[in-house]
């Protein structure tokens, strides 16, 4: 058996986390940054996706088989989604 980090590394990412979830809700409110917000939303929601099932989910203590299997999937989602993104044009910014 592997050994898990301790409590405080946990409280640790919880924070992290936190602080990115804020980051993300305080993007979506600059108007600035409206042409870079679906990718920078991605992106965040990626390290987030990420660090939760480092930690959580404890895959950076296990096998290295198991984070192909939550990486590739991913990959493959981002893909898919950034197609259809520029596909329905979510990338155009309407200017007024």
């Amino acid at each position: 058996m592997t050994q898990h980090p301790p409590v405080r590394t946990y409280l640790l990412v919880a924070a992290v986390l936190a602080v990115i979830t804020a980051v993300e809700v305080s993007l979506f409110y600059v108007t600035v940054m409206a042409r870079f917000l679906a990718p920078l939303l991605i992106v965040l929601s990626a390290a987030k996706f990420s660090l939760v099932v480092m930690f959580f989910m404890h895959l950076r203590s296990d096998h290295r088989a198991f984070t192909g299997l939550f990486v590739g999937p991913l990959a493959i989602a981002i893909a898919i989604i950034l197609a259809l993104m520029a596909l329905f044009g979510a990338f155009v910014v309407a200017r007024p």
